[in-house]
């Protein structure tokens, strides 16, 4: 089964669990990390900016990518999510195996 580690900045704690929790729900990840206080600096309407956000990262397999990006588009309060998958290349022993488990039942027709 093929793993994607997918990453989005929320702009904080409450939209980032927000985000998380949908797709806990829904069975669509088994894991995901908030990463708070991070600074990011990027160009949004021709203008360079920068935001103290939180960083969500999701633990979900490849097949559920589609699905993920929806939950995260229906609950990010940004217009347009940052929203990156990362394949897994590798996990520790039986990761992979718990995600798979922690995922089976979800329902990616939603």
């Amino acid at each position: 089964m093929d793993l994607f580690e997918v990453e989005v900045t929320c702009p904080d704690k409450d939209s980032a669990r927000e985000i998380a929790s949908a797709c806990l729900r829904k069975k669509l990840v088994a894991c995901a990390n908030l990463l708070p206080k991070i600074e990011s600096l990027f160009i949004w309407q021709g203008q360079i900016d920068s935001e103290s956000e939180v960083l969500l990262r999701l633990k979900t397999p490849a097949l559920n990518f589609d699905a993920v990006c929806a939950q995260i588009r229906a609950h990010h309060p940004f217009e347009l999510p940052p929203i990156i998958a990362l394949p897994v290349q590798a996990m520790g022993p039986g990761v992979a195996d718990w995600v798979a488990q922690e995922t089976q039942l979800a329902n990616i027709c939603d």
